[in-house]
């Protein structure tokens, strides 16, 4: 399993008036997690609402743009405003913090709040590929290739476009930063596909950033995308990933060569959200900083929002949503044993397909029968 090691620290295991650190959440090492309760425990996540614009069910998802509403927060009051600021003098952000970091400080060690922000990565060769062949022909035809002649897309790299989408998440956090007061992530993790790993340095390196927060990523592999049959989703060797971008860390247990990805079948929507499930337990459990970049796609931050109990909300290339998460650790119910299944095969087409119509699937130029395409557009 691609956990890092678990970490026990005195401090989570003591009262929270001496304990707690200001501006910390709580760190749950596997000890905590299986001999503090007495039995071994699970977590329990719950976006609180009311904070962003992307929490409520009335945004338009398709036209909301994070750089054009500062990250979307909420231009509102909190009961902490008249202990942090009577006079009205500092920023919303500033004022966000402040409330997040009480509600760590006021509850008990088995209850920690972050703030995550998710950022889906800028347009991708496959993205682009996609669009101009469409969503049936590419999941039953297309992606299945390295490329088409003119663009490769297995691991794929960012457009210009999708350069250019970088570049304008980085113009914010540079403004959000220095007029907003916007709080730098102090950890950052990426998925290790190159679109979005990419995404992540360009977005937020060369910042003036904290000496105490630099930007330090760490790949984390069940960040990923929805893994596929197609070749997007099939990242490369650890070596590959190492020389393009030397100064991102590798969790622990890293393999070198892809082995998740397939080729013949596809993950399932259960063992992604089986796996998402492990990872975000896993950055709960052993991170106790409480604001938490990740850079990922879009089907998985999808399903950061589901385990994450969000509302569902769909990202463009290059667009991001903030979650205020809170999280319990509980002791374990055992519930009643489930099989699911993990990976499955797709209909496929050996040659280009006659027809592409979005919602009816592709048909083969070898068969009149219409093969169903995933819906999902590829991330």
């Amino acid at each position: 399993m691609m956990l890092a090691t678990s970490v026990v620290v005195f401090l989570s295991l003591i009262s929270t008036g001496f304990g707690w650190e200001w501006g910390k959440s709580w760190k749950w090492g596997q000890t905590q997690l299986t001999t503090c309760l007495g039995s071994e425990s699970t977590i329990n996540y719950t976006t609180i609402s009311g904070f962003f614009q992307q929490d409520d069910p009335d945004t338009d998802a398709k036209t909301f743009d994070y750089t054009e509403s500062n990250y979307g927060l909420l231009d509102r009051l909190y009961p902490t405003d008249d202990e942090f600021d009577p006079k009205g003098e500092k920023t919303q952000w500033e004022r966000f913090v402040y409330y997040v970091n009480t509600l760590n400080r006021d509850y008990d060690k088995n209850t920690q709040y972050k703030v995550l922000f998710m950022g889906r990565h800028g347009e991708g060769f496959h993205n682009a590929a996609e669009s101009y062949y469409g969503t049936p022909a590419w999941n039953c035809y297309w992606g299945l290739l390295e490329g088409n002649g003119t663009s490769v897309w297995r691991d794929a790299q960012l457009t210009e476009p999708g350069i250019a989408q970088c570049t304008k998440a980085n113009n914010f956090w540079k403004q959000a930063l220095a007029v907003e007061k916007i709080p730098a992530p102090e950890s950052y993790y990426s998925s290790p596909l190159i679109r979005s790993a990419t995404t992540a340095n360009l977005t937020f390196n060369g910042l003036d950033l904290p000496a105490d927060r630099p930007f330090a990523p760490t790949f984390k592999e069940f960040l990923r995308e929805g893994i596929s049959m197609r070749t997007c989703d099939e990242r490369s060797n650890k070596t590959h990933i190492k020389n393009l971008l030397p100064t991102f860390k590798f969790e622990e247990g890293f393999t070198e060569d892809d082995e998740l990805w397939k080729g013949q079948e596809g993950e399932t929507t259960e063992a992604q959200m089986k796996r998402t499930k492990i990872v975000l337990d896993d950055i709960f459990s052993n991170d106790n900083n409480t604001w938490i970049s990740i850079t990922s796609h879009s089907g998985q931050i999808r399903a950061n929002l589901k385990v994450l109990g969000h509302i569902e909300f769909s990202l463009s290339t290059g667009q991001a949503i903030p979650a205020l998460v809170k999280a319990v650790d509980l002791r374990k119910v055992e519930p009643a044993t489930t099989t699911i299944q993990s990976w499955t095969a797709e209909a496929t087409c050996n040659s280009p397909p006659v027809t592409s119509i979005s919602g009816q699937g592709c048909v083969c130029s070898t068969s009149s029968s219409v093969l169903l395409a995933v819906a999902t557009p590829t991330a």
